[in-house]
């Protein structure tokens, strides 16, 4: 028998028994009958998209061969990616009957639309020049053309911004490319699918739905590293099959690549081969724009500009809880009828500042000198002297007795069980650098801001 379009329907017939419905419709339904070379004894199958004919022939080909075997003359099976050929359109393949049912689905979109916050634009984020960086690559990352870094890498505290950006991307991705597959979702939630497909037995499923994503944004990617190497080894995959497709990636975490504990080193390799776009600690000057722009919104409520001043020196942990502060204020007022004064600010919030204002310990001074000098955390209580290490190591020493009321004796035992006369030679030099050299006196200010975030 000749290989033709009526021995493929015979032959998915039987491969549907052999393999199963949900695979079978899943994966080879949407395959067509192509060409057969009489000459290699070839025959061409054509698949819907380019990751399907990847898949199918990594899975499938050794079946398709054998069943192709057992009725015409093939030598050898081929899968190769052509839409306009395929029994069905790329986006009819993750239909919710498609694994249930022989009658073809309705054409319905691959991926469910993104849940995007319509109040986090580009529009609406508020540029200063602690994230002027970020901001930039974010927009270059959402536009038509293709991105000059990919990934794209987003670090910043809790609360400073990196999820507008995300949001931002993605609203401002679809506005040029309407038919775009923009998939967001956080760490947690990537882990939580992770978890149901192995339970379920359908990690083909989840595959696909992820790596059809024309834009893939993964939040807070500090919760899934250190968890388990079977979880890192499926976002590699995915990561490296949405890189050399040519989509666009975007990772935000609260602390840089290399700081992510327990991180494949694979893993850290992809992360930082794009852009890593810090943002930092937003100024005075940035809060208070950001306060001004939100007062702008409220127009049943006045916000006295000696308010706006004193929510943004006080509140300068992040942006979520600056905003949250005003929220509560043109809460309070809206519904009690009072107007909003200096007086009503501190005794409304009076006990949210005393959260605003917790104290930093030792711990977070080492966590915020390793990430701005980039270091190993274990540095800070080694015995080692070079000065790459060693003025770091001086420079928390000198924060922990600044900011905190801890004694020379106990930071010396958070470094290593190291003397309190090492501790106090440690304050007095970096005391003495801040007065002559400018670099180290901006170090520690920028260290100063993070640990106030």
């Amino acid at each position: 028998m000749t290989p033709d379009a009526a021995a493929w329907t015979a032959v998915a017939a039987g491969l549907r028994k052999d393999l199963g419905a949900r695979a079978f419709d899943h994966w080879l339904k949407p395959v067509s009958f192509g060409d057969y070379c009489a000459v290699t004894g070839t025959l061409t199958l054509h698949a819907p998209t380019h990751f399907s004919a990847s898949w199918i022939s990594e899975r499938f080909l050794d079946r398709l061969l054998l069943a192709w075997k057992t009725r015409c003359a093939v030598q050898a099976v081929r899968v190769i990616a052509d839409p306009e050929r395929a029994a069905i359109q790329p986006t009819t393949l993750f239909a919710k009957d498609a694994a249930t049912s022989d009658v073809p689905a309705e054409p319905v979109r691959t991926l469910p639309l993104p849940t995007l916050d319509e109040r986090l634009t580009f529009d609406n984020f508020i540029a200063g020049q602690s994230n002027v960086l970020a901001r930039g690559a974010a927009i270059r990352m959402a536009a038509a053309e293709s991105p000059e870094f990919n990934p794209l890498y987003l670090r910043s505290a809790t609360g400073q911004g990196k999820t507008h950006l995300l949001h931002a991307m993605g609203h401002a991705h679809l506005r040029v490319a309407p038919n775009a597959n923009v998939v967001i979702m956080s760490a947690e939630k990537f882990m939580l699918e992770f978890v149901h497909a192995i339970r379920s037995n359908d990690m083909l499923a989840m595959k696909a739905r992820l790596r059809v994503a024309d834009l893939l944004m993964i939040d807070d990617l500090q919760f899934i590293v250190g968890k388990g190497a079977s979880t890192q080894e499926e976002l590699l995959h995915t990561i490296d099959y949405i890189l050399t497709a040519g989509k666009r990636l975007v990772v935000a975490a609260d602390r840089s690549p290399h700081m992510l504990d327990g991180i494949d080193p694979r893993l850290l390799s992809r992360l930082s081969g794009g852009l890593v776009a810090e943002i930092d600690a937003p100024s005075f000057e940035l809060r208070k724009a950001i306060l001004e722009h939100r007062r702008d919104s409220v127009h049943h409520v006045a916000v006295p500009d000696d308010v706006v001043d004193f929510l943004a020196r006080n509140f300068t942990r992040n942006i979520r809880e600056l905003e949250g502060a005003l929220n509560k204020l043109v809460a309070f007022a809206s519904l009690t009828g009072t107007d909003i004064s200096l007086d009503l600010a501190r005794d409304r919030l009076a006990e949210t500042l005393r959260g605003a204002r917790a104290r930093i310990s030792i711990d977070d001074i080492q966590k915020a000198v390793c990430a701005h000098f980039k270091l190993d955390r274990i540095e800070m209580s080694s015995k080692r002297r070079t000065r790459v290490v060693a003025r770091p190591r001086q420079i928390a020493m000198y924060l922990a007795k600044t900011l905190t009321p801890r004694s020379y004796p106990e930071i010396g035992r958070k470094f290593g069980g190291r003397d309190h006369s090492t501790v106090i030679h440690a304050f007095r030099t970096i005391d003495a650098m801040r007065q002559r050299d400018p670099d180290i006196d901006a170090d520690i200010a920028r260290i100063r801001r993070a640990l106030e975030s």
